[in-house]
């Protein structure tokens, strides 16, 4: 990942990040079952290596908010299952895998726009959710920052006071969709089937369809076929060029 060098909170996010692997990555009771690994300067060359070896493709964008692009496509060509929102290419690539082969979550663009047509508030969230006040909590009270409660105010007083992308409404869904793809994970033919399904269906995806449909609907531009005119070999297997013998 990366963040643009203005990107204040980004940038805070990934500091995060990497505060909370170094947490975990040295508890001696969890460090041997899980692991936390920031790639920095995130690319397509770097990509070629992370999209076969992902097993499962979080693409958690606030649905209407357009996020979730190609990444999500390369991951499911290659394998990887998709827990996500209804969000941009999310929408398509579920309607080809199957639903029963994507795992939804959240809020959807019209739920989204009347919450906060109501007045989101996510502080009520925190206040009637034990497991996400905890979460919350840890960060806030200098967990992950060897005792700064400063360092992840910014972080926490946009989610408590503000939350644009309403994390909060969709944290219970996320846990609860976590649960099903672990549950799912451990049957280790059923997590293969739906991982094979997802790789052959996702033709729609390819590049060729892709040209076509923006020569067709964006620059209007029709085949134009090109006639080959067939030579004949000659005995020894060479062919020039009229112009180029001499």
């Amino acid at each position: 990942g990366k963040a643009a060098p203005g990107y204040f909170m980004a940038k805070r996010i990934i500091k995060l990040i990497n505060s909370v692997a170094q947490v975990i990555n040295n508890d001696p009771a969890v460090r041997d079952q899980l692991k936390i690994s920031f790639i920095p300067n995130y690319s397509v060359k770097i990509g070629h290596i992370v999209y076969p070896m992902a097993n499962l493709s979080e693409q958690i964008s606030q649905a209407g908010m357009e996020a979730s692009g190609t990444g999500n496509m390369k991951f499911s060509m290659n394998g990887a299952l998709t827990i996500g929102t209804l969000d941009g290419a999310n929408v398509e690539i579920r309607q080809e895998v199957g639903a029963e082969n994507f795992f939804l979550f959240g809020l959807n663009v019209e739920e989204a726009m009347e919450l906060r047509r109501q007045s989101y508030r996510p502080w009520d969230y925190y206040q009637h959710n034990e497991s996400l006040r905890s979460a919350v909590d840890l960060i806030q009270g200098g967990h992950f920052s060897s005792g700064d409660r400063e360092l992840f105010r910014p972080i926490v007083d946009s989610l408590l006071h503000e939350d644009r992308y309403m994390l909060l409404a969709d944290y219970q869904d996320y846990i609860d969709c976590q649960q099903r793809v672990s549950d799912l994970f451990a049957d280790r033919n059923a997590w293969t089937r739906m991982s094979i399904l997802n790789t052959a269906r996702m033709g729609k995806f390819s590049s060729d369809r892709a040209v076509l449909d923006y020569s067709r609907k964006v620059w209007d531009v029709r085949p134009c076929p090109v006639e080959l005119k067939s030579q004949e070999m000659p005995e020894d297997g060479i062919l020039f060029h009229p112009e180029t013998q001499g």
